[in-house]
């Protein structure tokens, strides 16, 4: 990822606006900025959430509340608490999000 032209600047979330995306199971609500082609949202997913669609795209992904169940298109399951973070790249490895309790992540990408 290469950041430029990007000039210093603060967010406060609470003032981006919400959006709303369904999931198989459940709701994601996204705050987005963008900086160029670089995507970084504050994201809240309800409980009982499940994606509805395998992402291959790559994030940097922090937790900062709840517990996020993550499985990767190969079986392989991971859960982040709050602090724990994960990364993937672009086209490295379909993964998809799920959540049995409220979650609040911090994701660019």
């Amino acid at each position: 990822m290469l950041m430029s032209n990007i000039p210093f600047g603060s967010t406060d979330w609470a003032t981006i606006p919400r959006t709303e995306h369904k999931g198989e199971r459940g709701m994601a609500y996204w705050r987005t900025q963008n900086f160029g082609n670089i995507r970084v949202r504050m994201v809240e997913y309800t409980a009982g959430y499940l994606a509805d669609h395998w992402c291959s795209k790559g994030h940097i992904l922090l937790c900062i509340e709840g517990e996020l169940h993550t499985e990767l298109e190969d079986g392989r399951k991971f859960v982040l608490t709050a602090g724990m973070s994960y990364q993937v790249a672009d086209h490295a490895e379909p993964h998809r999000s799920s959540t049995f309790v409220q979650t609040r992540l911090f994701i660019v990408d």
